[in-house]
């Protein structure tokens, strides 16, 4: 072999030595509900009419992206809670008018972890009171997902104490 072609090889082993693998993000982000503060957790109570502090904190290893709520009845006892505790439900009913809130957030970049602080205010335009699902999906920068339902009840405060 001819000194260029040696050369030509050795600086191609030198050029894919020198590469380093690039960092594969394959974690899922994590949805944290333990600190004192955090609002709504498992069998909580929201009260229509009134102002309520969503207060969690969202971590992932490389990069947050965008969140979502979806607050939705649970009348008919349907179930995709990740929680471990069961709630005591009301009895099965047909929603008449339920409350429904569907809404996305991104998450500013290059944030590894952010703590919400999310007002939500139910009105009081006479939705049904009972089981609902709270259901909030967070997604990383890559796409992985992870999801927390949780199970509350909504209800009108008794005034009258």
């Amino acid at each position: 072999m001819n000194a260029i072609k040696i050369l030509g090889i050795v600086s191609l082993l030198l050029a894919f030595s020198a590469c380093k693998p690039s960092e594969i993000d394959d974690e899922r982000p994590v949805i944290d509900s333990t600190g004192l503060e955090a609002f709504p957790n498992n069998c909580d109570t929201i009260y229509i009419g009134e102002t309520f502090l969503f207060n969690t904190l969202f971590t992932d290893n490389a990069e947050l992206g965008s969140y979502s709520i979806d607050i939705h009845n649970n009348f008919d006892h349907h179930s995709h809670s990740t929680e471990v505790s069961a709630c005591e439900l009301s009895p099965k009913k047909l929603p008449l008018h339920p409350y429904v809130f569907i809404h996305e957030y991104e998450i500013q970049a290059g944030q590894q972890s952010y703590h919400p602080l999310l007002e939500i205010t139910v009105p009081d335009n006479g939705y049904d009171e009972g089981d609902y699902h709270f259901f909030i999906s967070l997604t990383d920068r890559e796409g992985w997902r992870t999801e927390k339902g949780i199970s509350v009840k909504m209800l009108r405060r008794d005034h009258s104490l």
